[in-house]
């Protein structure tokens, strides 16, 4: 019988909701091609980590080491053995920071077939077919993966999690070996209360037209007033004024949020291509040419100094 395993992924003992989402996809083909479905978490101490019983998967395996709590090059090795051992045959992971990261590696190591940034999976004469955006966006790609061993990295926000019920996983834990890494963390750096955009609902974005960092507060309080993460164009991030971490674009993070907020963003084809698959796209930008408004589902040619206190205004009246 076909074996299905989802990968979730822990940032300092939460789960992260892009590893719900696939979850709930694991489970949902494990249904439609009559397989068993588990999933695999590493770290030490994690937060309700049978959480992932209410998106069906009814035992999750964590591998549990001290030092596991900082990402390390033990992840590869025991990610790939566990499959091994456990004889999986399609792995799913999240395209988050981790999951691209992750699933090159342990794809090499099982000389395997990949399948990254996929958008939609369906089931054709029992052969699961991924679909994947290619030419930055600009068209699909439906493909089938040959290989015994198959690997699928599911872009965040596109498949949904759906509402969870009241199942609790069965924890099945599993003390490890870590060996002495080659390289370590030393420390690790976040910003504090801010949203990733890889995983934001909403996001507001800026670009070279803010004309500076310091007008950048503008786009951090409408951010704030949306509960909406921040992000930014490559110029902008390229001119220091932003931290790579916001960045939206093909050398950036791709996002899918269900609103996106273009601020002074012209719309070059590198940052469409990380944010073209958005529910909703809203774009203001004083050039009517600017090739944004192709992609927007709403535009405003005007002014965004204008625009942007005018809206932070009307959106603070409607929240009072």
């Amino acid at each position: 019988m076909t074996k299905i395993l989802a990968f979730i992924e822990q940032r300092d003992g939460q789960i992260k909701k892009s590893s719900f989402e696939a979850a709930k996809t694991a489970f949902d083909l494990s249904q439609k091609l009559n397989a068993t479905v588990e999933a695999v978490c590493l770290g030490n101490e994690v937060n309700n980590i049978d959480a992932v019983g209410g998106f069906g998967i009814s035992k999750i395996n964590f591998l549990k080491n001290p030092a596991l709590e900082k990402y390390s090059s033990a992840y590869t090795d025991l990610v790939t053995d566990f499959i091994n051992q456990n004889n999986f045959d399609i792995i799913l992971f999240s395209a988050t920071s981790l999951g691209r990261d992750l699933s090159p590696k342990v794809s090499a190591r099982l000389n395997c077939g990949l399948a990254v940034d996929c958008i939609n999976l369906d089931i054709v004469e029992n052969n699961i077919i991924a679909t994947r955006p290619i030419f930055a966006g600009k068209a699909l790609l439906d493909l089938k993966l040959n290989s015994e061993k198959k690997i699928f990295v599911l872009r965040p926000n596109v498949f949904s999690a759906g509402t969870p019920n009241e199942n609790k996983a069965e924890v099945n834990t599993i003390n490890v070996e870590v060996s002495e890494p080659k390289v370590k963390v030393t420390e690790i750096s976040k910003s504090e209360g801010k949203l990733d955009v890889a995983e934001a609902d909403i996001i507001v974005s800026g670009g070279r037209g803010m004309k500076g960092p310091e007008n950048f507060k503008m786009i951090e309080e409408l951010a704030q007033l949306l509960g909406a993460a921040v992000g930014a164009s490559r110029a902008v991030v390229d001119a220091g004024w932003r931290p790579h971490s916001e960045q939206v674009g093909q050398t950036g993070k791709t996002v899918s949020p269900t609103l996106y907020i273009a601020i002074g963003i012209s719309g070059a084809i590198q940052h469409l291509a990380g944010m073209r698959s958005s529910k909703f796209i809203v774009a203001v930008n004083k050039d009517k040419d600017a090739p944004i408004f192709q992609s927007a589902d709403y535009g405003i040619v005007a002014d965004l100094f204008e625009i942007l206190p005018a809206l932070i205004e009307e959106i603070k009246k409607l929240k009072q």
